[in-house]
């Protein structure tokens, strides 16, 4: 947004220097997409594709917290069916009502199984999980919809990133980030966070926009998720690469969305969405990725 203060940064995933774009073939990075504002890089060294310059944190937080908080909780209220059906639908594509069913019910006495939503907006996915037996958390930087979380469904929700939240080590069997790594300054500190808390053996589910799929490749600049909100752009392999790199097993990969709605007719999106999801080269991806035991 105009006004905020904006610096360029390293790669947050290999650490190539930010000296400047198109900084030779060893190394820097090469302009991908402008968008009139702002623009998105490609590093030269491992291929993420990152704003440069972006926003300073501070700047973010106050973004999220302050500027447009009512905003946020507006558009999170008016879309909140259809955005649950699809977390509902990608988590079961993950395979993750199979971890569910095997460590609920619990026994009467029994301490409930931990789940931890990152970025869980106005906690409607978090309600359907409480209700299905989960100790079930959030968090949520978004003043309003945080508050809403809490007063409307009666959720624990702390006000804070993942980061500063201090929770316990080894305290979640599940942590879920549903398009909120797109979101953040340095995504790799919070990958290495959700390891942290996440108990051996835990499972952690990542969704973000995918810049390798046939949208991103057809719109470029006028692809419905290079917005200023999005300082990421990852591809399946550059988000593998980021979750092995916290010493993560990636278990499971899917992609979904070939056309948008409404540009293409219904017989020929259909045809594209089925092979997206089948070829790998859908609009959005999940990753399900294991903590190992050892």
């Amino acid at each position: 947004m105009s006004g905020e203060k904006k610096a360029r940064i390293p790669c947050v995933l290999c650490g190539m220097n930010a000296g400047g774009l198109h900084a030779g073939a060893r190394g820097g990075f090469e302009e991908l997409l402008s968008c009139g504002g702002f623009s998105y890089v490609r590093c030269r060294n491992c291929g993420l594709v990152q704003m440069n310059p972006q926003p300073l944190p501070e700047a973010v937080r106050r973004r999220y917290r302050e500027g447009h908080g009512d905003d946020y909780l507006s558009y999170e209220l008016a879309n909140e069916a259809a955005f649950l059906r699809l977390q509902e639908l990608s988590l079961a594509g993950a395979g993750f009502y199979r971890l569910e069913k095997a460590l609920l019910p619990v026994p009467p006495g029994a301490e409930r199984p931990r789940i931890l939503d990152a970025g869980c907006a106005t906690g409607a996915l978090l309600e359907k999980l409480r209700s299905r037996g989960w100790d079930a958390r959030g968090l949520e930087i978004s003043g309003p919809q945080a508050e809403y979380a809490r007063r409307v469904r009666g959720l624990t929700v702390l006000e804070s990133p993942l980061e500063e939240s201090r929770l316990p080590d080894h305290s979640f069997q599940a942590v879920l980030a549903s398009h909120l790594i797109e979101h953040l300054n340095d995504p790799a500190s919070f990958v290495r966070e959700a390891g942290r808390i996440l108990a051996p053996g835990g499972r952690f589910y990542v969704s973000t926009p995918n810049i390798a799929g046939f949208q991103a490749r057809l719109f470029r600049e006028r692809w419905r998720s290079a917005i200023f909100d999005h300082l990421y752009l990852f591809s399946v392999r550059t988000l593998s690469a980021l979750l092995r790199s916290a010493g993560f097993t990636v278990e499971k990969i899917q992609t979904w969305g070939g056309l948008a709605a409404g540009t293409a007719p219904a017989p020929v999106k259909r045809l594209a969405d089925g092979a997206a999801k089948r070829f790998g080269f859908g609009d959005v991806m999940l990753i399900r990725a294991l903590k190992p035991r050892t």
